[in-house]
């Protein structure tokens, strides 16, 4: 039988991935963090979430479905990421990098947000000061993560990991699946 490609490769492998994570029932978690984001919006609050690298870019997408529109038409709902270079440049340079996200918490995070907080290591220091300060502002603090789930795994409030893979793209293809069914679910909460 001929080897496997390489692109067959990456897709066995993330069948797999995605096949242990359902084998792990996750669910609970996922249909919490939705019913604490769903409430949140309801009651005039919003969700603030961050990531570095490609789970920056996972964390612009998850607001924008909110604030944009998603599958369906519907009111825009209030969700930011911490994606502003300005910001992020300007408190790196002035306080260091791993204050780039508790900062803008510090300064627009309010008791009753939700804060959704994504490190493929469980591990980053930025995102570990930013639950920290989410917690201390009041707000509810949810993470998706990888690996072993690293020290988020034990500071915020719900943690939904990513099975253990050797390199964060396997982690990330997990959390954009969490972030679609976790968009999907607030909308039929909110009953769009």
């Amino acid at each position: 039988m001929k080897e496997e490609t390489n692109s067959r490769k990456q897709f066995s492998e993330a069948l797999e991935c995605l096949q242990t994570f359902i084998e792990s029932n996750p669910f609970v978690n996922i249909e919490l963090a939705i019913d604490w984001m769903s409430q949140s919006i309801a009651k005039g609050n919003k969700i603030i979430s961050c990531g570095n690298g490609g789970s920056m870019s996972d964390a612009m997408h998850f607001a924008e479905e909110l604030s944009g529109r998603y599958r369906n038409n519907r009111p825009s709902l209030a969700a930011i990421s911490i994606s502003d270079p300005s910001h992020i440049t300007c408190v790196a340079n002035d306080y260091g990098f791993d204050y780039i996200f508790s900062r803008f918490i510090e300064g627009l995070g309010n008791e009753g947000d939700v804060f959704l907080g994504i490190s493929t290591s469980g591990n980053s220091q930025n995102v570990i000061n930013a639950v920290e300060k989410a917690k201390e502002k009041g707000m509810k603090t949810i993470v998706l993560t990888g690996k072993d789930g690293g020290k988020l795994s034990q500071l915020a409030d719900i943690e939904i990991r990513a099975p253990y893979s050797e390199f964060a793209d396997r982690a990330q293809e997990i959390h954009i699946k969490i972030i679609h069914a976790m968009i999907g679910g607030i909308e039929e909460k909110l009953g769009y």
